[in-house]
């Protein structure tokens, strides 16, 4: 632990998904980064922290310890399609009333929660979503299938609170979504959406950090289901994303006021783009895994960035570069893009180069240049955070 002057940044997560890759990842990145920049730093549980308000002010207890020195920035990972406002949502309501600056933020977290309600916060800003209805009660499900008829079938059938592929229908006709009727669980209101039929089976990863995108993965079903999500046996491998796609992607996160996400596009013929929904807990075993990229450390760089106004690490900097342009060593999904491809040399991201002059050069080329962000984050980063 370092000095108690030093900038706060604490880890808060949820007991049942503590021990998931994703947390650990952060959590070893976060405790990298606070060390190396001499922060101090502190990873909590949920359920070990009690909201205090004594004498008028918000205050907080841990484990019976009474915390005098609040965290400036909490990293937050709670399991969304689980997440409940009057606990989970209330601790992060009460961290952030005390000034705490919050990755996610409980509003956009509230965003992601409910598939419906990232559509209903996205409608009106001109973002391309396919055609969805709901309803309000939890067991008016057959009331739907007559007024949901005009979205044509097959049509795309999803509970609201559904994750990694589960609960999500392609319905044939009436007769199949009468069948799905008697069959689901009634715990969350459903969503009827248009079906993309371009998109079957594939779609395209994007994880956005700080509003940089990080990377883009495509994820292909292997089995000829619709779903294409890696946990029910999909496949996913780096990709280069066009200039239109990346902003789709940003703009998507601005919107939900998110700090860290996953959107998730579904591809039309035309080489543009629906967004499927967005993920605030986003998970990135896969993604790291094809797109040779350290998400957990890019989210540590940002967290740090936070406690120092104004202040990015080279690691944000780079991406903050490198996200306004297109790659090209992989084939580029969606409209390409109309400025001229200049690829880096392969001298430039050597390990043996020096690290200002590889940044001097990376900018010398740009705007002009397109190349691979992700190709060129796998070289450099390590390099960069030295």
């Amino acid at each position: 632990m370092c000095s108690s002057v030093a900038p706060r940044l604490w880890f808060l997560t949820d007991r049942r998904i503590r021990e998931d890759y994703p947390q650990q990842e952060i959590m070893r990145a976060l405790k990298a980064k606070c060390c190396e920049e001499e922060l101090d730093f502190r990873a909590l549980v949920m359920d070990e922290v009690v909201l205090t308000i004594e004498d008028g002010n918000l205050g907080l207890r841990v484990n019976g310890e009474l915390i005098t020195a609040y965290p400036q920035v909490v990293v937050v990972r709670v399991p969304t399609p689980w997440v409940q406002s009057d606990s989970d949502i209330t601790v992060l309501r009460h961290l952030e009333k005390m000034g705490c600056r919050l990755m996610n933020r409980p509003q956009a977290i509230l965003n992601c929660v409910n598939k419906f309600w990232t559509f209903q916060e996205l409608a009106g800003h001109g973002v391309p979503l396919p055609d969805t209805f709901s309803y309000g009660g939890h067991e008016n499900f057959a009331k739907m299938i007559d007024e949901a008829e005009v979205l044509e079938f097959p049509m795309v059938v999803k509970n609201t609170r559904g994750h990694r592929g589960k609960a999500v229908f392609l319905a044939r006709d009436k007769h199949h979504l009468a069948d799905l009727s008697h069959l689901i669980r009634h715990d969350a209101p459903y969503l009827f959406q248009k079906y993309v039929k371009e998109s079957h089976g594939k779609d395209v990863r994007v994880i956005v950090v700080g509003g940089r995108v990080v990377g883009t993965m495509l994820r292909c079903s292997t089995d000829g289901r619709m779903q294409s999500n890696c946990s029910l046996g999909g496949v996913g491998m780096m990709c280069s994303l066009s200039e239109q796609g990346k902003q789709l992607a940003v703009q998507v996160s601005n919107i939900l006021g998110m700090d860290v996400c996953g959107i998730d596009l579904l591809m039309k013929d035309d080489g543009s783009f629906y967004v499927c929904e967005a993920n605030a807990n986003v998970g990135f075993i896969a993604f790291d895994k094809a797109c040779n990229l350290d998400v957990a450390g890019i989210i540590a760089d940002y967290a740090a960035s936070l406690l120092t106004p104004g202040r990015l690490t080279r690691r944000m900097s780079l991406l903050s570069v490198v996200s306004t342009a297109s790659e090209t060593s992989e084939p580029e999904l969606g409209p390409p893009a109309s400025a001229a491809v200049d690829n880096m040399s392969a001298s430039s991201s050597s390990v043996d180069s020096d690290p200002e002059t590889t940044e001097r050069e990376l900018l010398t080329k740009l705007p002009g240049a397109l190349f691979n962000m992700n190709q060129l984050l796998a070289n450099e980063i390590k390099l960069l955070v030295e």
